[in-house]
């Protein structure tokens, strides 16, 4: 079955050559050319993916990327970005872009972003249940994307339940850094790291009855974190 995706690309001639290329991979391809269009497009249909421009007339990608992830359905965004700034790109993950590929790119790099959001969003929903993961008190739904803890709703954004899930889906298995950078950001992400440290913090401030002393995530000093192990 052919992903769907909704290009967001002020540039006429990029959007066309990117629906070229993303087609003959075997997927269905929208054109959106500023950001109210695409909030628009986006509530007409469910996306599997949107690529999304940061510089765009009308309201510009950051703010469609808001918008999107304030929504009740979680779509992967894949940002282009002409800015070479650090701030840019952090800005772009900590508001829930899943990736980003700076301007010039070619087109194979994209392509291999793309297939590696798609890949990593159907690791990410096969769990061992493949509907709930719980753990003292803890419980996930995936279907739903929704988290309790003793019974009370948690709202989570959509990174911090794919990071949440990502640990709860290996209890006791330490991971650095960067490989929850791979794992949940996907690559291209070196020097991010703080990225990961402050979604944790988040996450530790919703889930966990004293963040200090956490329960669930679990900091393995000079190594990462890891999530507790099941007891029985």
């Amino acid at each position: 079955m052919p992903h769907s995706i909704l290009v967001v690309e002020d540039n006429p001639d990029l959007a066309g050559l990117l629906a070229l290329h993303l087609r003959d991979a075997g997927h269905e391809v929208d054109l959106a050319g500023d950001g109210v269009s695409a909030l628009s497009r986006s509530r007409d249909r469910a996306y599997d993916l949107v690529i999304l421009d940061i510089m765009l007339p009308r309201l510009d990608g950051l703010e469609v990327c808001r918008r999107l992830r304030g929504a009740s359905r979680y779509v992967p965004i894949l940002m282009l970005t002409a800015r070479s700034g650090e701030i840019d790109r952090v800005l772009g993950l900590e508001i829930g872009a899943d990736d980003y590929v700076t301007k010039p790119f070619s087109l194979n790099e994209l392509l291999a972003r793309v297939k590696a959001i798609f890949r990593r969003v159907e690791s990410l929903t096969m769990q061992p249940d493949g509907e709930s993961i719980r753990h003292a008190g803890l419980s996930l739904d995936m279907a739903s994307r929704q988290v309790s803890v003793d019974g009370r709703g948690v709202e989570l954004t959509a990174k911090e339940f794919d990071l949440l899930t990502h640990f709860a889906a290996h209890p006791g298995r330490v991971f650095t850094r960067a490989q929850l950078l791979d794992a949940v950001w996907g690559y291209g992400h070196d020097g991010y790291e703080h990225t990961v440290n402050s979604h944790i913090n988040r996450l530790r401030a919703k889930i966990e009855s004293d963040p200090t002393k956490p329960g669930y995530v679990l900091t393995v000093w000079g190594v990462g974190y890891k999530f507790a192990e099941r007891r029985g």
